[in-house]
């Protein structure tokens, strides 16, 4: 337990800043859930829909420095990669890990 003001100051800043951030991320992780979802299902607009939500949060998240630029750069990546393949008729990709095994 941190025994000065400041220490204590900055961890009731930690523990803010710590909820705030586990909530984005979460928020990401279910849009991400959402879109591939809605690809699974077949419902493309949908999907679309989602995405630019994802896009948008991730974006965010990244500006702010709660997770990494070229993170939210992936995320988008792959996710539009699914969607653009799932909107030319095509079966949304498996992942690489289902791919190999």
């Amino acid at each position: 337990m941190p025994h000065s003001v400041s220490a204590k100051k900055r961890l009731r800043q930690n523990l803010r800043a710590r909820e705030r951030n586990r909530a984005i991320k979460s928020e990401i992780k279910s849009e991400m859930k959402k879109v591939l979802q809605s690809l699974t299902s077949g419902d493309v607009a949908t999907a679309r829909e989602h995405f630019k939500v994802l896009a948008r949060k991730a974006d965010r998240a990244a500006a702010k420095r709660t997770i990494h630029p070229n993170r939210a750069a992936r995320i988008k990546s792959r996710i539009s990669a699914r969607v653009r393949t799932a909107a030319s008729g095509g079966a949304a990709p498996a992942s690489k890990a289902k791919a190999k095994a």
